[in-house]
């Protein structure tokens, strides 16, 4: 309905200009004693702002047509106006259009839903990954600023099912609910969730009830970023170079050491062999800090001895160089990892 607004401007536009030659070429026949012909001819002439080549004679004629120029003048600045938002119009669906290709052919990607504080740092750590995501915000100035730092980003309403779906929610593999409200990461949550149960769902919450409730709508982690706020300040005054290196080595910015997680593929030369047997930091150069068995729950410090399955998702860290052979060697047989 709102892209047929210029349409229907420029429609009541050549209505109204109908309506004012009518009325023109009546009052000139009237008060000039002219023909019907030289009437409308004159009305023309006058509401078209091309002049006329003779002034009437009476101040009645004179009247009329002082007041078809400024008909005339109305009418053309409304009629310009519609045209130039129509055209508009057209060349901006047009690029909407290359937008919702674009995101259309994504796959696996994540949805930052909220592309406030929050959902810019979680955008900054993507791009430092080097991974697809969408923002969705109905905000049209964070829309532009994230357009503006490369994000592919939708205008709309996270809580819409419309808007999700265009977002790709069929095909993406998390999304991120950061919106300022508790209420509305919620909606989120639930829609998303109802949609796709197989989904990684990660929500903002401000507090312990906001928490639960998130985690209930099914929410697979949740954070408060107040209280993590609150933790880290802490630690940087109990304990500041184990902080300062965790944040160095979490950031995707520029860390000469960094975390990755690898999940153990089927097919993996892996499979059935322990750490001690891969020598895994004379290959790669790589250390172990984790291993996440399939059956659930963390190994820190892991054992020698502990053996790979498939499924299995280990916690390495290391340089660039490091996590880049460490990915290489739990690759499928035949697979390659670029960097």
């Amino acid at each position: 309905m709102v892209r047929s607004l210029p349409a229907r401007r420029i429609g009541y536009g050549l209505l109204a200009a109908a309506v004012v030659l009518l009325g023109g070429t009546i009052g000139f026949h009237q008060i000039l004693d002219e023909s019907w012909m030289s009437s409308f001819y004159r009305a023309v002439i006058t509401t078209s702002l091309a002049g006329i080549d003779s002034v009437p004679d009476t101040g009645g004629g004179q009247a009329l047509s002082v007041l078809l120029i400024f008909c005339g003048v109305t009418i053309f600045a409304l009629v310009g106006a519609a045209l130039v938002e129509a055209i508009a119009r057209g060349v901006l669906s047009g690029s909407e259009r290359r937008r919702r290709r674009m995101i259309e052919r994504l796959r696996d990607h994540t949805i930052i839903c909220g592309y406030g504080r929050v959902g810019r740092r979680i955008a900054q750590e993507f791009r430092g990954a080097g991974a697809d995501y969408v923002v969705v915000d109905n905000d049209p100035h964070e829309v532009e600023e994230a357009r503006a730092d490369g994000a592919h980003a939708i205008e709309g309403d996270a809580i819409e099912d419309e808007d999700l779906l265009a977002a790709g929610l069929d095909r993406a593999k998390a999304l991120v609910a950061a919106l300022d409200s508790d209420a509305n990461n919620l909606y989120v949550t639930l829609s998303a969730r109802t949609a796709r149960p197989d989904l990684l769902i990660v929500a903002r919450a401000s507090d312990e009830d906001a928490e639960r409730k998130l985690r209930q709508a099914g929410a697979n982690r949740v954070v408060m970023p107040y209280s993590t706020a609150g933790r880290l300040m802490a630690n940087l005054v109990l304990k500041p170079q184990v902080a300062s290196f965790l944040n160095v080595v979490t950031s995707q910015d520029g860390a000469d050491l960094r975390f990755e997680q690898i999940e153990v593929p089927r097919g993996c030369q892996v499979i059935g062999k322990t750490i001690h047997e891969l020598h895994i930091r004379a290959h790669t150069g790589a250390s172990i800090v984790a291993v996440a068995k399939k059956g659930g729950g963390y190994h820190t410090r892991p054992d020698p001895d502990t053996v790979f399955d498939a499924g299995d998702v280990i916690i390495g860290v290391g340089t660039n160089d490091d996590i880049q052979a460490l990915e290489e060697l739990f690759a499928p047989t035949g697979a390659s990892v670029s960097s």
